[in-house]
């Protein structure tokens, strides 16, 4: 759109205007840019006149749309500027603007659906941001339960369902929530606590144990003080929190009753002879750093781990069942490199242990910690529960 301002010294009217338009610049850069053709074509519109005259003058606006290209309607604008005489009269054409009334309407157009846009989202969010907390709360592991006076980690349907399972930690009631079972309780330690006594004397268990010899002790220790009907354990030499939902349901599907699956009555196990550990010195005590003990808040109950390097920053992060077997790769092959700090949602075994030695491994926190045949003095190993509770 080009706007212009004319003064003229005398009276005249809007066909002196437009005729002084028309023939001054006539055939000044042929029949491409004439007004004439270009508003037959319609590429130039009606011109537009606003006129007052006073004391014997003339002032007025030019209005003249455009849909040429900015080059052709910047000519058009300094012909019609050239324009030095209206009717009998000396003229003064001056150019007030040439704007793009498009930008104009794209604008109009954003800010509509800026405030089309803004309302959906007040609108439409809440019911989104439901569903995603339900999702991620069964992901998360966000239904376990405080069990009893001793505070046991577990399922929340226990309380109320004629049978139990038994499993070693918080990891493995998690683990077996994210499969839609939801009555399962955690032991959290080698010691039976009386919960646990007491619960076994009312309801069906199964003792759902690891398949190291922590799982041997546990079940030993359990037959002598709870009443356990059946007993089941994960694959030789992997805890519970490794399997995947398919292992889980076939372990479950194969429980056997308590009898049959007593240690001294199963077929024995090839455990490794205990190494003693060696006497070494122990790195001192140090003052954790505040981003370090948000990480061991944040992974409790996921079952997902991170490794961090000198600056605790996070390299990465996987599931706990993955932790080992990445640890075990070469840098070259897709491993880590410079890990200083392992913070993971499950046990700290000595396949872990030895890993992260390998690695240069300074600090391991695991949710819990199982029996090590060796401890290296240069790691130091920690539970998530000591780690979330220092200062």
């Amino acid at each position: 759109m080009v706007v212009a301002r004319f003064d003229v010294e005398g009276v005249v009217e809007k066909p002196d205007v437009i005729g002084a338009i028309f023939g001054q610049t006539e055939g000044l850069f042929g029949p491409e840019l004439d007004l004439r053709e270009l508003q037959k074509s319609g590429r130039i519109g009606r011109i537009e006149i606003q006129l007052e005259s006073r004391q014997d003058r003339t002032y007025g606006t030019i209005t003249i749309p455009s849909s040429l290209d900015k080059t052709s309607t910047a000519i058009i604008a300094a012909a019609i500027q050239s324009v030095d005489r209206i009717g009998p009269c000396l003229a003064k054409v001056t150019l007030d603007k040439v704007a793009d009334i498009r930008e104009d309407k794209r604008r109009q157009i954003l800010d509509k659906a800026k405030d089309i846009l803004r309302t959906w989202v007040v609108e439409e969010s809440p019911s989104t941001d439901e569903m995603v907390k339900q999702v991620s709360g069964i992901i998360r592991g966000s239904d376990v339960a405080s069990y009893g006076p001793d505070h046991l980690p577990s399922g929340p349907d226990v309380g109320s369902s004629p049978s139990i399972i038994l499993v070693e930690g918080r990891a493995d009631v998690v683990l077996l929530l994210r499969c839609g079972i939801r009555n399962a309780i955690g032991i959290e330690g080698t010691k039976i606590p009386q919960t646990i006594i007491d619960i076994c004397k009312t309801k069906e268990t199964t003792a759902f144990l690891d398949g190291d010899r922590g799982g041997d002790l546990i079940l030993k220790e359990l037959m002598q003080v709870a009443p356990v009907d059946y007993v089941t354990r994960a694959t030789l030499g992997k805890e519970v929190e490794e399997l995947t939902p398919k292992e889980i349901m076939k372990c479950l599907r194969e429980k056997v009753p308590v009898e049959t699956g007593r240690p001294e009555q199963s077929q024995p196990r090839q455990i490794p002879q205990r190494v003693e550990p060696q006497i070494v010195q122990r790195p001192p005590p140090v003052q954790l750093p505040a981003n370090l003990v948000a990480k061991a808040k944040e992974l409790r109950g996921t079952l997902e781990g991170v490794v961090l390097d000198q600056g605790h920053n996070e390299m990465g992060r996987l599931p706990v069942s993955e932790l080992a077997s990445k640890l075990a790769l070469s840098p070259d092959n897709g491993g880590f490199q410079g890990v200083e700090t392992i913070v993971f949602d499950g046990v700290v075994t000595q396949r872990v242990v030895d890993l992260a030695e390998e690695h240069g491994v300074k600090l391991i926190v695991g949710d819990r910690i199982a029996e090590l045949t060796r401890r290296p003095g240069t790691v130091r190993i920690m539970t998530l529960p000591e780690v979330a509770g220092a200062p």
